[in-house]
């Protein structure tokens, strides 16, 4: 499915901006006294949650589960589980 393989991507490139926000712009504003690293960050983060969003309707009409697609979305919310998650939807793909 080449929803699911969008919806990998997506998951992935959404948990990397997660983890620049938290690792690198949070400590640039409070550590650094420069909040436009949040505010760069930040957008570009939320860009990606949309896309990941996006990703998720998508797979959703392709016929990916509902619980499979709250799963998918639920862990977007910890910042590294979306790493260890990726295997999971790749077994998906092949299934």
């Amino acid at each position: 499915m080449r929803s699911l393989s969008f919806l990998r991507h997506a998951a992935l490139a959404e948990a990397v901006s997660y983890l620049l926000l938290l690792g690198v712009a949070m400590p640039l504003k409070y550590l650094a006294g420069q909040p436009r690293a949040v505010s760069i960050v930040g957008m570009i983060h939320g860009v990606l949650f949309l896309v990941l969003c996006w990703a998720l309707l998508q797979a959703w009409i392709s016929k990916l589960s509902l619980k499979r697609c709250l799963a998918v979305f639920a862990i977007s919310f910890v910042p590294i589980v979306p790493f260890f998650f990726d295997r999971r939807i790749r077994h998906w793909e092949t299934e």
